[in-house]
């Protein structure tokens, strides 16, 4: 996964077990819920088997990661009011599956920025997520490599014509 040493997702996971293909990547792989939450019973379940990569935090979730603090919640305007703050290096959202990465200038007189992967399953919008170097503070955002009718906003294939 291009040098990843985590995967960070921002929420609407309707099916959690979608994430078990993540697995052999041996990489912690951090969830919030959405508004479209999905089965959270099954969410928690994955993330308590012995074997998961999934650590699942609720509706937000604090991280620490190399060296950097991170703040994953799902809505744009929350992650903007938290930008501010100053308290984290780094606030990535969802909900609009518009990737975006902003530099918000804090309360601080600091940069916080503000990151939106867009959508990883193509919902609304081609399938995208962020590469971070936490160590430069560098963003990329890149296509998910999908096959033609693969992504779900593709128009749906039907046998009635």
């Amino acid at each position: 996964m291009r040098g990843a040493e985590a995967v960070l997702h921002c929420g609407d996971v309707v099916a959690p077990t979608t994430l078990r293909v993540l697995k052999k990547f041996e990489l912690p792989v951090h969830v919030i819920h959405g508004n479209n939450t999905g089965d959270l019973y099954a969410m928690a379940k994955l993330s308590h088997e012995s074997d998961s990569v999934v650590r699942y935090h609720g509706q937000d979730a604090t991280l620490h990661l190399g060296g950097r603090g991170i703040f994953l919640v799902h809505y744009p305007h929350y992650a903007a009011a938290l930008a501010l703050t100053g308290d984290y290096d780094l606030v990535c959202c969802g909900h609009d599956h518009k990737a975006s990465i902003h530099p918000v200038e804090n309360v601080r007189g600091g940069v916080t920025y503000l990151l939106n992967p867009g959508t990883v399953g193509g919902v609304g919008a081609k399938p995208s997520y962020i590469l971070i170097d936490l160590e430069i503070m560098t963003f990329e955002v890149h296509d998910v490599p999908v096959e033609p009718g693969e992504a779900c906003n593709t128009p749906p294939v039907t046998v009635h014509g």
